[in-house]
């Protein structure tokens, strides 16, 4: 069975590291020369996103990939504060939790390294469609086509795949923009550090702002005593910070800005809307080229709405299906599940136990079901966040800490 992935991302290249392990004739295409070249800082993998990478991948890269992890269980509690770093709760015990945290970089580059040599970067696909006797096949910049036996687009929220199997787009923008960045622990005063602790937190405050500040630190709090196994890009106790704004004229104003000037323009933002200078030192002092603009798009929740298509010779996973914004940190581990279910059904196709077709309706069955729960959680905090930004946003952000820390209780518990 030939099979080309469309998308060299977390989702992608999970897939392509189980088919070739598995022994399937795979090819990931690629539009980036480089696999560090990507977005984003950290991910968290819950216990079934973990599970789902041993399905997938050798002992060795799974050994690799916790000896380079944060183990949340030996994090502090979540914290939940205001604006002016004033505490109102905090979240659940952590100490049962499965869960890690590593950078998406280094997630990436180990998922890469499984790949090998099927990973062809630099690879643009600029269309797809059938071959005269009906199997898949793409178009790529160069002009060169490749046909295979399935097609699975793993190309992200504006997925080329997605679009051609459900004739438009597959998600839309939730209505917020995200900045993010990165500052080393040891810049920050020692009150700070003492407030923010060996934890993530959120602000949440009226007119529609949001502070999430992460914490990561795969040598101090890592999930294996493996030091010669490490491949983590972060080197000590880090926050990984994401600000967060409804789209507006304002917001869109500054997403252009880079470095010096975007962090500048953010902390001006929050300053003008009443925020203490606590919880904006985190931004202070973070690294002024680590600071970047997303927009955040989300996929309906609802399970009908979800790989709206027959199912066939060429499908799609991970984002490119169920496009999640950042509020649940669940959308990388649901792309590695993906990636996971449909090998399984694969491999069935091989034992002669099902069709292809069947085995691909299956697949996309269970990754509706998947996708809609992760929505269901990431698109609670977006409509507090939005509900902020009106004339009762005083009194939404009171009632949002018991909410946030619900939602934050059934991401820990998974």
């Amino acid at each position: 069975m030939r099979i080309i992935v469309v998308g060299g991302g977390i989702g992608g290249l999970a897939l392509a590291a189980g088919l070739r392990r598995h022994g399937f004739n795979v090819a990931v295409l690629e539009r980036d020369t480089d696999v560090t070249a990507t977005g984003g800082y950290h991910i968290t993998l819950d216990g079934r996103a973990q599970e789902a990478l041993r399905q997938l991948v050798p002992p060795k890269i799974v050994e690799q990939l916790l000896a380079s992890s944060s183990a949340l269980r030996l994090r502090d509690p979540d914290a939940l504060w205001d604006r002016h770093g004033r505490l109102l709760g905090y979240g659940p015990q952590l100490a049962d939790s499965p869960s890690v945290d590593i950078d998406r970089i280094t997630l990436r580059t180990l998922l890469a390294e499984a790949v090998g040599e099927d990973l062809h970067l630099g690879q643009t696909v600029t269309g797809l469609g059938y071959a005269d006797d009906g199997t898949p096949q793409v178009v790529l910049a160069d002009g060169a086509i490749r046909q295979c036996d399935l097609l699975v687009g793993a190309d992200g929220t504006h997925s080329l795949v997605a679009r051609h199997l459900a004739g438009g787009p597959t998600s839309a923008p939730a209505g917020i923009v995200g900045f993010s960045g990165r500052t080393a622990a040891e810049n920050l005063s020692p009150p700070e550090q003492q407030r923010l602790g060996t934890r993530s937190g959120m602000v949440i405050a009226p007119r529609g702002a949001a502070l999430y500040v992460g914490f990561l630190d795969p040598v101090g709090n890592a999930v294996l005593d493996a030091p010669d196994q490490r491949a983590a890009i972060t080197s000590g106790p880090t926050y990984i910070w994401g600000a967060m704004f409804p789209e507006s004229a304002e917001t869109d104003s500054i997403r252009g800005l880079r470095g010096e000037e975007l962090r500048d323009a953010l902390l001006a933002r929050f300053r003008r809307q009443g925020w203490g200078e606590r919880p904006l030192e985190v931004i202070v002092k973070a690294d002024p080229g680590s600071i970047a603009a997303f927009r955040f798009n989300a996929a309906s929740s609802r399970v009908r709405d979800l790989a709206p298509w027959p199912a066939g010779r060429i499908t799609a996973l991970g984002d490119a299906v169920h496009a999640t914004p950042p509020t649940a940190g669940m959308g990388a581990g649901a792309a590695i599940r993906d990636a996971a279910s449909l090998l399984t059904h694969l491999r069935e196709v091989i034992d002669g136990s099902c069709t292809l077709p069947v085995a691909v309706s299956q697949f996309e069955a269970g990754m509706r079901v998947r996708g809609s729960e992760i929505l269901i959680l990431a698109m609670r905090t977006v409509r507090w966040i939005l509900a902020t930004d009106t004339p009762l946003g005083a009194a939404v952000t009171a009632a949002a800490a018991p909410v946030i820390a619900a939602v934050s209780q059934l991401r820990r518990q998974r």
